[in-house]
């Protein structure tokens, strides 16, 4: 968007400045069927309708410049004979017919470039019908504008009627603006042709800003009436009091001697009594000020020791929370534990079981030498012994682990009912904290009222108002001289760029080269021919692979290595 903007900018100064110099032959009058005003108003269209939103219809999508160009009878009143007979001309059927048609009336009125600069006053209105980086949102618009003024000095009388506006192509023809060897303008000539124009366009610009200083002073001078009327009035009031007053003047003389007496000892007093009360005040609002401090540094001391606590509440609970984690930890271990000797116990009762059999085998085996008697005892007191000691060994593991358990049970109960109180007691002091917060802003807003009321006292003494209006004026002079030396400044940059893209350089035929102009080397068919777009010399692919935009084409073109760092420091010298 921003290369089309800079081309179709490139392209309407062009077609100005043709349009221009070639009216300059003919006494300044044109009419329709001249070239290049069909190909100024053709590059005016193009412009129109960078980034122009398309509307959908029946047939398809339709990009129409009558759309904001009907703006224009709202905003500047004057502008409605033009709107209406664009509107009501016969044989016209479309939109873009009608904006044409628009562009040819306020052409010889000589009233685009102002039309236009309302438009541009209103891009709130004109976003509706444009999209974002269009030509007439940007800054190209402006300039657009100011490249239009100089068409005040062509009177162009065109004959619109049986013209078919609404099927005309519009095609730019760049044959009109190739340089012509032929022609018999110097550069003389040129240079008086920008002298007059830059002349015309400060003559205007200076119209225009004495215009408005006109209807500034008119306006004052209206006031100034007013008052002058109203000052009349008071003053034959004043005479007539006068009048009144001086009968009464000799009786009233020795009363009017008392009164003064009197009045200068009351002012006096008053002023004795106002001083006497800012004082008070003064001295109220250092005693306040200073309770406010004090409160202040107690609320901080207040808060930095509850943040203190609070820091050590956390680190206990930090370790408290460490603590549970290692008797959580030791209870797996108990349990582990616990399951091992449960284990080892089963194994115990296995190896009982064997040595059991055993014993039964012996016994079996001694059963022929024993006699029924000793048979019996040696059983019962086996089979109790064995019992017994299976009872006790059972009792005392489940007593022993049992016993662990409970004490462990008991600290992490102790622990968990410690976590709960520090919880409380942090959740109690976050509360604290909040409303000593909430009263230290309260104490800050108040100090503030205070502040702004010293301030407003202190204010009293400021600089008249008659003063501070005399600066201003001032300031707003030399803010305006500073606006038209700028202006004046970026229109003479623009007519040398112009003129820099009107000087054209010639172009080499091919058979006048034989060799690359830079690096030397012999052409060949694996080392082809190639011409620079702004020299016109012939180089190699190597010393001319660059590609970039230029005035006279609508898209980057190969240029040589010299022309190509040339024309980026320039672009750069400009853009700073």
């Amino acid at each position: 968007m921003a290369i089309e903007r800079s081309n179709l900018l490139s392209m309407l100064k062009l077609s100005i400045r043709v349009l221009i110099q070639s009216s300059m032959s003919l006494g300044r009058t044109l009419d329709s069927e001249y070239p290049p005003l069909q190909q100024f108003f053709v590059v005016l269209e193009h412009c129109l309708k960078h980034g122009l939103k398309a509307k959908k219809s029946f047939i398809g999508h339709n990009k129409s410049i009558w759309g904001p160009l009907e703006l224009v009878e709202k905003l500047c009143p004057e502008s409605v004979n033009i709107a209406t007979s664009a509107r009501d001309m016969p044989g016209i059927k479309t939109g873009l017919g009608r904006g044409r048609a628009w562009l040819h009336l306020a052409l010889m009125q000589k009233k685009v470039a102002d039309y236009m600069k309302a438009l541009l006053d209103h891009k709130d209105l004109l976003s509706e019908f444009y999209d974002s980086g269009a030509l007439m949102l940007e800054e190209e618009g402006s300039v657009m504008v100011g490249l239009l003024v100089g068409l005040n000095v062509i009177d162009a009388n065109l004959c619109i009627k049986g013209e078919d506006l609404d099927s005309q192509v519009a095609v730019i023809d760049f044959s009109l603006y190739l340089k012509d060897p032929a022609s018999n303008e110097t550069p003389k000539d040129d240079s008086k042709m920008t002298a007059i124009l830059d002349q015309k366009h400060y003559i205007e610009e200076l119209n225009r800003h004495l215009s408005g200083t006109v209807t500034d002073l008119q306006a004052k001078m209206d006031s100034l009436e007013k008052t002058n009327s109203k000052l009349v009035e008071e003053l034959t009031a004043a005479t007539d009091r006068i009048n009144s007053l001086r009968e009464e003047q000799e009786q009233l003389k020795k009363e009017n001697e008392t009164i003064l007496q009197r009045n200068e000892k009351c002012h006096v007093f008053i002023f004795q009594a106002v001083l006497q009360d800012s004082q008070a005040e003064l001295e109220t609002y250092k005693q306040t000020r200073q309770g406010l401090d004090e409160m202040y540094n107690v609320v901080w001391k207040q808060y930095k020791e509850e943040k203190r606590i609070r820091q050590e509440l956390e680190r206990e609970l930090e370790l408290q929370v460490g603590m549970k984690q290692e008797i959580e930890v030791a209870m797996k271990l108990l349990e582990k534990d616990t399951h091992e000797k449960q284990d080892t116990l089963a194994a115990l009762r296995l190896q009982l079981d064997q040595v059991k059999t055993l014993n039964v085998q012996m016994f079996h085996k001694a059963q022929v030498q024993i006699d029924e008697h000793d048979y019996d005892f040696v059983f019962r007191t086996y089979t109790h012994t064995y019992t017994q000691i299976a009872h006790l060994s059972n009792s005392y593991m489940k007593a022993e682990l049992q016993g662990k358990v409970d004490a462990l049970q008991k600290q992490l109960t102790d622990l968990d009912t410690l976590r709960l109180g520090l919880e409380n007691e942090l959740r109690s002091e976050r509360e604290q904290r909040q409303n000593l917060q909430k009263t230290l802003q309260r104490e800050q807003d108040n100090s503030t009222e205070l502040r702004t009321q010293l301030q407003q006292l202190q204010g009293l003494h400021s600089v008249s108002i008659s003063q501070t209006h005399t600066q201003h004026v001032s300031g707003y002079e030399n803010l305006c001289r500073f606006h038209l030396s700028q202006r004046s400044k970026l229109k003479m940059e623009d007519f040398k760029e112009v003129n820099k893209a009107l000087k054209g350089h010639a172009w080499l035929k091919d058979d006048e080269a034989t060799q690359c102009k830079q690096c030397q080397k012999e052409f060949s068919i694996s080392r082809r021919k190639h011409h620079c777009r702004n020299c016109g010399d012939i180089y190699c692919n190597s010393c001319s692979s660059n590609e970039l935009a230029l005035p006279s084409y609508p898209r980057p073109v190969r240029v040589c290595d010299v022309c190509h760092s040339l024309l980026l420091q320039r672009s750069s010298s400009t853009g700073s």
